[in-house]
């Protein structure tokens, strides 16, 4: 998953801004939109650099006047008004970033080109100009004797701290130098992301012209490869691309193994071709420039540097909590590779499983070991319904209610938006939902917000948040979009991350729903327990034909195989962390040469069996390269310690939707949680420390 913090430190994020006043340009005025949305129709890709460039003159126009301030720094004067400068950059980002991830073009890649180095220089501007830096400073050294409240001393010393931290204290020789550095790094992960989008969704297909060759596979795998192929301009043939949802049903029901292994290859292999869309070189550069900018600014290396403000706070941490968990997940997942090899062996099979097999045989055994077939369980997982149960969800916890909103501006037609309303009819907050994959749409699953929550004086400013997946649009009018299983977690993921974003309550941009990375997944993750409970089940899995509500014989052997090809899963992950990890804790200066060699010794150091590969090999590894996730793959797991713990809590106490419960953790876990540290704010709302066990149980590793 691809996630983007509801608000990011303004450094980092950089913002988008307008042009002059008496143009077309449509971010220039506000927005005559319900719920003042972004009018989508409007907007065009030239549209963006005249508006970043107007909302960065704007901004650098408020800190000078900062600057030029003659009476003494103070709260107000200096930390508020920066807070609260680049308003118009921050408007526009927000719609520019989800456009580029979600719905870009070659036009609007090719203005990132532009767009990027602007903002990365203007972040640089910013985050090493003394004089601002010095006023800051000021009203740091004096929190203590200004009469300020505990969130403005917080707010103080964030900012302070991003300063540091973005190279203020530098000498201008060491700060040219991270300019330098920045710039490049800049760049480099825009073509990282360019080249990982082009090998997944451009480079790569898989066409069949023989029906024999797709023997195993379900109908509807078969009938949306037809359409697929339809599309792409092949007649009487069968497309297959890299894109989860199609990749995935072939791995694990297509009886031919050598098309396995060649969609498999394609996967596994993006970035990694030594062709113009190669991604090792890039890699090379990038994990240099992050040690050298680490030593600059005091820390041994990058993973320290990032994990300096997260709740982790060392590389010898994450390393012990990853491996606590590397030798019981990887014993699991040999039990589970010998299981499936005696499949093979039963059936005549001469070979030894490989990695393009382990989808298919790890299937065959689920329905040996619990008589399960996803095949009989997506019926009841037709995407609305399942939409609807998690709404449901959130309506039993916290009472909100969501209304489709149609004739909405949106930027594509199938998209979905929600009023979210307080129980009492509050207006909360809008949620958009886009559900399938596009060539200009980035791979995986994520939600970002075209609008922050905040204030404006006292007025409040409601939340846009966006939820982006890529599952398989139905191919036949008289059947909705049918979810496996995977799926429907992910979009309960997505949403309990939608769930910080709507429910975020702050009076300062810098600390309104921030929280550290490894703290990001608990909103996300908890809602996730909720899915594969029967009484929720029972709610939402009901027959797309027949109404029939899931059977109960179908729900105890969804239970009794939540543990199965845990190994699989864990070690998978756990290899792509350790890898993350890796990179980021070589020593600066270090020169990498091959970088499929280093993810080799990488794993072989860890003994990652041939069988598995990491979840994200480094050529395609946005989420560090591309994602903000550099140094912080673990947090997925590190965060899984909060949300078990947080799951068992309501079931240990005998209801699903405690509400009393349901009210602390969405006052200090969602709402207030930029209020205090991740760790602080988890403990008002469980009242102690969170246990592993839950966490340890949940895995099938105690």
């Amino acid at each position: 998953m691809k996630y983007l913090p509801v608000v990011i430190i303004m450094a980092i994020s950089m913002m988008s801004g307008c042009q002059t006043a008496g143009t077309d340009n449509p971010f220039l005025k506000a927005y005559d939109t319900p719920f003042e949305v972004p009018p989508f129709e409007r907007i065009k890709v030239e549209h963006y650099k005249p508006a970043i460039e107007q909302g960065i003159a704007e901004q650098k126009a408020e800190i000078d006047a900062i600057i030029a301030n003659s009476e003494p720094a103070t709260f107000d004067n200096t930390i508020l008004a920066f807070d609260k400068s680049g308003q118009l950059l921050n408007r526009v980002s927000l719609v520019y970033d989800n456009m580029r991830s979600a719905n870009t073009n070659d036009a609007l890649q090719a203005a990132a080109r532009e767009i990027t180095p602007l903002l990365t220089a203007h972040s640089d501007d910013i985050m090493m100009n003394k004089a601002l830096f010095e006023r800051i400073k000021a009203v740091y050294n004096q929190r203590f004797d200004q009469e300020l409240d505990s969130s403005q001393i917080r707010v103080v010393e964030k900012y302070y701290s991003d300063f540091e931290r973005n190279g203020a204290n530098l000498s201008d020789k060491d700060q040219a130098r991270l300019r330098e550095i920045n710039h490049e790094l800049s760049m480099l992960t825009l073509h990282f992301g360019e080249n990982e989008l082009a090998e997944t969704n451009k480079n790569f297909e898989l066409v069949i012209d023989d029906e024999a060759d797709l023997a195993g596979l379900p109908q509807t795998v078969k009938s949306a490869a037809l359409e697929a192929a339809k599309k792409a301009g092949y007649q009487d043939k069968w497309l297959f691309t890299l894109q989860k949802p199609s990749l995935l049903p072939f791995l694990t029901y297509a009886d031919n193994r050598s098309l396995r292994e060649k969609l498999y290859r394609g996967y596994f292999m993006r970035g990694d071709n030594d062709n113009e869309f190669d991604n090792k070189n890039i890699i090379r550069q990038m994990v240099t420039l992050r040690a050298e900018r680490a030593q600059l600014l005091g820390y041994e290396n990058h993973a320290a540097f990032v994990l300096d403000v997260n709740m982790a706070k060392t590389p010898d941490a994450v390393y012990d909590f990853l491996h606590e968990l590397w030798t019981p997940a990887l014993k699991r997942a040999k039990s589970e590779l010998a299981e499936m090899q005696a499949i093979v062996d039963r059936e005549g099979g001469d070979f030894k499983i490989q990695s393009w097999d382990w989808w298919y045989y790890a299937e065959k055994l689920r329905k040996e070991k619990y008589d399960l077939d996803e095949s009989l369980l997506k019926p009841y997982f037709a995407l609305n319904n399942v939409r609807d149960g998690m709404f449901w969800v959130a309506n039993q916890l916290y009472g909100i209610t969501f209304t489709r909103l149609d004739d909405m501006p949106v930027f594509q037609s199938d998209v979905e938006v929600f009023e979210v309303k307080e129980a009492n009819g509050d207006h909360v907050g809008l949620l958009y939902l886009d559900y399938y994959p596009r060539d200009s749409k980035g791979v995986g699953a994520w939600c970002s917000s075209f609008r922050d929550a905040g204030y404006d004086g006292d007025k409040r400013i409601y939340p846009i948040a966006t939820v982006t997946c890529n599952f398989t649009r139905s191919t036949d009018s008289a059947i909705p979009a049918l979810l496996s299983w995977d799926e429907v977690t992910t979009l309960f993921h997505e949403f309990g991350h939608s769930l910080h974003g709507l429910f975020t309550d702050g009076k300062y941009r810098r600390t309104a729903g921030v929280v550290p990375r490894d703290y990001v997944e608990l909103p996300s993750q908890v809602m996730e327990n909720w899915a594969a409970e029967p009484e929720v089940l029972r709610h939402y899995a009901h027959h797309f034909e027949t109404g029939e509500v899931i059977p109960d014989e179908l729900i105890e052997k969804l239970q009794n195989s939540s543990l199965f090809n845990q190994g699989f899963n864990t070690t998978e992950f756990l290899a792509a962390a350790i890898l993350d990890m890796d990179w980021h804790t070589i020593v600066p200066g270090t020169v990498i040469d091959d970088v499929d060699a280093f993810e080799k010794e990488s794993m072989d150091r860890i003994g990652l069996i041939d069988e598995i590969l990491p979840r994200y090999r480094s050529t395609y590894f946005g989420h560090i390269f591309d994602g903000g996730y550099s140094a912080g793959y673990y947090v997925y797991y590190w965060a899984g310690q909060l949300d078990a713990d947080a799951f068992n809590a309501f079931k240990s106490s005998g209801n699903l939707f405690n509400p009393e419960l349901a009210a602390k953790f969405r006052k200090y876990c969602l709402s207030e949680v930029g209020e205090g540290e991740g760790m602080d704010q988890y403990r008002k709302f469980r009242g102690q420390d969170p246990s592993i066990e839950p966490l340890l149980e949940r895995m099938g590793l105690k």
